[in-house]
């Protein structure tokens, strides 16, 4: 299926680069930090900002502080971190000015992932830093579009968590979700409109005014 876009925005995480091992690490050593009950087997909720996730966890943590420290920790454990099948491929054939990173992460922890997958550094990102409201809230996915220049319904967006496939749809993107985090069938049950195995499955060719973009979906 090829269809015509304007810009695409990539979550990180789950679609770029996989994390799981590191943010695992640090979220169990972070809440043993904190006294979180049966801290060993902490589970984190994939693809929302962290300042929920210690709300969740430690509803007793001043925020700010809670949110340094695991920043810290994730940044210093990158050394697993894994680029992802078609990533860097993907990123390195599209205009600069034709994509954004609209992720959950700081920015700096996005920065040093990126290092770390070797990756291309975009020109235009959305953090966790710079919104309200986190996904599944449109906000990231309608300031990924405004950086961009273009309005959401000419943008594609490629995610693999719930709360950002619904972030992507209720911001009137079309939205392509990545297999690895989350079961095919809630991914489309969420609003998918395509999904793939991975960025391996989508090329794009930079046309006058945008983008040529060709899906394997499933």
């Amino acid at each position: 299926m090829t269809v015509d876009a304007t810009g695409m925005l990539f979550d990180m995480d789950g679609v770029l680069v996989s994390s799981i091992a590191s943010a695992e690490r640090c979220w169990k050593l972070w809440g043993k930090h904190y006294g979180v009950p049966h801290w060993e087997k902490v589970t984190i909720p994939h693809g929302v900002r962290a300042a929920e996730i210690v709300h969740i966890l430690a509803p007793w943590v001043d925020v700010a502080e809670g949110l340094h420290r695991i920043e810290e920790m994730e940044i210093a454990d990158v050394g697993d971190i894994i680029t992802l099948p078609g990533a860097k491929a993907l990123l390195e054939s599209l205009p600069l000015e034709r994509w954004a990173i609209v992720t959950s992460a700081t920015d700096r922890l996005l920065e040093a992932r990126l290092r770390a997958a070797k990756l291309p550094q975009p020109e235009r990102l959305i953090s966790a830093n710079m919104v309200e409201r986190g996904k599944p809230d449109p906000q990231p996915y309608e300031m990924g579009a405004e950086r961009l220049g273009v309005e959401p319904k000419d943008c594609l967006v490629f995610e693999d968590a719930p709360s950002g496939v619904e972030a992507g749809v209720a911001a009137g993107a079309r939205v392509v979700a990545v297999l690895g985090t989350t079961p095919e069938a809630k991914l489309r049950e969420m609003g998918a409109s395509w999904v793939v195995t991975s960025l391996e499955s989508v090329t794009a060719v930079a046309e006058a005014g945008g983008l040529k973009v060709t899906i394997d979906a499933l």
